[in-house]
């Protein structure tokens, strides 16, 4: 599979609703030469309470070029010195995010996975990393489970576990893609670290307890959190990684256009550390971040998101 092949269900960054390509610079980086491929998947589709993640590539373009500075101070490097970057633009996405019937979501969520693979596949046949901008957590299940042949550590950040098993009477949807990346044998639980979480309901911790997977909730990043870097530093050794980053595991005064934000949640110098407790010798195959929005003008979490994604892409694996 060729990235040329890809153009048709694409809407270029020009053409999105941001009018940007992520970080735009005067001079941009060629595909050939990009380490990274970013590309938006704007849905909002099962979401149940605020709206708005439809908006996040939006968001994250329109910060990243106009008004965040590429320079990366806590790394002392400026993004484009450490990784190059190429944004494909947005998938299209051909019918009505309020068309709410379960039909069309199911349809959609077809469509979805397999315009994902495609993009994966790419990118692992030409050695990069597929970046993908969300949009509603449900579309990071499509990119790691084709990332997940990787066989990385799945690294998740969240205010909430999303691990029911059902949810609005959906199986597949914004809180249940995790239960199924593991109830589907895509990833092992053990494989799976979840941090920041504050907001789940007892069935949810049980089948996490059961699936293996490691958890470090707000309590545990506030008051232990050298346990968490020495155990991620340790877990990711030599080992493939996989970052899904929900932008509400920020404390509710961060992020303003969410559509669930959670008190008590993690604050940008803890989530700085945290990234950069990861092993140089770790391997980033993959990166998602969801769940962003965009509401009256406030790009607050544009910022914010932008920032992050720059941590996330300044550190030093392995492989960068």
């Amino acid at each position: 599979m060729d990235f040329d092949e890809l153009d048709k269900i694409f809407i270029i960054p020009e053409k999105t609703k941001s009018g940007y390509g992520f970080a735009d610079i005067p001079q941009p980086i060629t595909l050939d030469k990009a380490k990274a491929v970013f590309y938006g998947v704007p849905l909002d589709l099962t979401t149940t309470f605020g709206k708005s993640t439809a908006r996040g590539p939006e968001a994250v373009r329109t910060t990243s070029a106009l008004q965040t500075e590429t320079y990366v101070f806590d790394e002392k490097v400026d993004i484009y010195d450490r990784i190059g970057i190429y944004d494909l633009g947005d998938i299209k996405i051909h019918r009505s995010n309020k068309d709410k019937k379960k039909p069309h979501i199911e349809s959609t969520f077809r469509y979805l996975d397999e315009k994902v693979s495609s993009v994966c596949k790419a990118a692992l046949d030409f050695n990069k990393i597929p970046v993908l901008l969300g949009g509603e957590h449900t579309v990071s299940y499509f990119q790691i489970k084709e990332l997940s042949k990787e066989n990385p550590i799945v690294i998740h950040f969240d205010a909430h576990r999303d691990m029911k098993e059902e949810y609005g009477g959906l199986k597949l949807c914004h809180t249940t893609p995790f239960y199924y990346l593991i109830k589907e044998d895509h990833i092992p639980g053990e494989n799976l670290v979840q941090i920041g979480i504050r907001q789940a309901d007892s069935y949810e911790n049980e089948v996490a307890k059961s699936f293996g997977v490691t958890t470090f909730d707000a309590w545990d990043v506030h008051d232990r959190i050298n346990d968490l870097l020495s155990h991620l530093k340790k877990i990711t050794e030599n080992k493939n990684v996989y970052i899904s980053f929900d932008i509400d595991v920020y404390d509710l005064p961060y992020v303003p256009c969410t559509g669930t934000p959670e008190p008590f949640g993690l604050d940008p110098f803890q989530i700085a550390r945290i990234i950069k407790s990861i092993s140089n010798s770790s391997t980033l195959i993959g990166l998602d971040l969801v769940e962003v929005g965009l509401k009256n003008n406030d790009f607050r979490e544009g910022v914010l998101a932008t920032q992050t994604l720059f941590r996330i892409l300044a550190h030093r694996y392995k492989t960068m």
